[in-house]
């Protein structure tokens, strides 16, 4: 078994074809299918169910595939580390943000990886915490900036401190330009928050379970945009980090209350995914999001 065979079992298993893996790979059809069934003769086990609906992994070709996800990711990360060694950042940066963090920085870190480092090629994807921790475990994320407490994530974290989470409401409505809240008030109204598995509920139903103070719930729903949108319509109080809202609340669509009788804070962390050496072009993507992040703790 050596890397080619596992890069074409690899592409196969991604695309679910031997069409599509012939022409990422730019290896003719049936070069790519004896590759394949000398791989299974070696491992003496079927790696693809072949049918109408394309090539699917067997138990063995899952197997297969989940234990090179790793190793595929280490022989690409010293590529790319080779081709940068004696210059600019070459190679793909793949970096996760929660929704509310992206809000905020995604435009802005794509601006500057595009013309700090025109060698690498940047994915960006959204997902609430749980999620991105996911991605991250598997390989499909080379870092990302989300919500800790950055010791219970199980991989190599980098604190950005803590941010209080805020009441939002519409502007003259529900907190009744309140410059406080205390949070057995707060929950006793109608609230719009995410769903029960979000990290932010748990932060909330937690103090309110310590506080005995039972949370009325009206409207759940797992979108940033849409808990703004709510909570602009008047139809509930939602909660969020003070930096999310800051120019909803300055263009007097949407008014915010500090939370007290407990104050509510949540860190925001950057992971890495994998216990190696990030590649160097991720170590650059980095330090952009580090002082973007940082712009955002500085003007709360």
């Amino acid at each position: 078994m050596d890397l080619k065979e596992l890069q074409t079992f690899r592409a196969v298993a991604e695309l679910g074809s031997v069409t599509k893996a012939s022409d990422r790979l730019h290896i003719a059809q049936p070069a790519l299918s004896r590759q394949i069934k000398v791989l299974e003769a070696e491992l003496r086990n079927a790696l693809f169910f072949r049918d109408g609906r394309g090539m699917r992994l067997t138990p063995a070709g899952e197997l297969l595939f989940e234990r090179t996800t790793e190793l595929q990711r280490d022989v690409d990360r010293l590529r790319d580390d080779l081709r940068s060694f004696t210059g600019a950042p070459t190679g793909h940066v793949h970096v996760g943000l929660v929704p509310t963090v992206s809000a905020q920085v995604a435009g802005t870190v794509a601006r500057r990886v595009l013309a700090e480092f025109p060698g690498v090629s940047l994915v960006m994807s959204e997902s609430y915490t749980g999620h991105l921790v996911d991605w991250l475990h598997r390989g499909q994320l080379d870092l990302a900036v989300l919500y800790g407490p950055g010791d219970s994530l199980q991989m190599p974290t980098e604190s950005f401190g803590n941010e209080e989470l805020v009441a939002i409401a519409d502007k003259g409505g529900r907190l009744a330009n309140l410059a406080e809240v205390e949070l057995k008030a707060l929950v006793s109204e109608p609230l719009a928050l995410p769903s029960a598995s979000h990290g932010v509920r748990r932060i909330i139903a937690d103090a309110a379970e310590r506080a005995n103070a039972p949370m009325n719930v009206v409207i759940e729903a797992d979108s940033f945009r849409i808990l703004l949108e709510i909570a602009a319509q008047g139809l509930g109080i939602t909660v969020l980090p003070i930096s999310a809202v800051r120019a909803e609340v300055a263009a007097g669509v949407l008014e915010q209350a500090r939370i007290i009788h407990p104050a509510l804070h949540r860190e925001v962390v950057m992971a890495w995914a994998g216990k190696g050496t990030p590649s160097i072009a991720a170590t650059a993507v980095s330090a952009i999001l580090r002082d973007e992040v940082a712009k955002i703790f500085a003007q709360t």
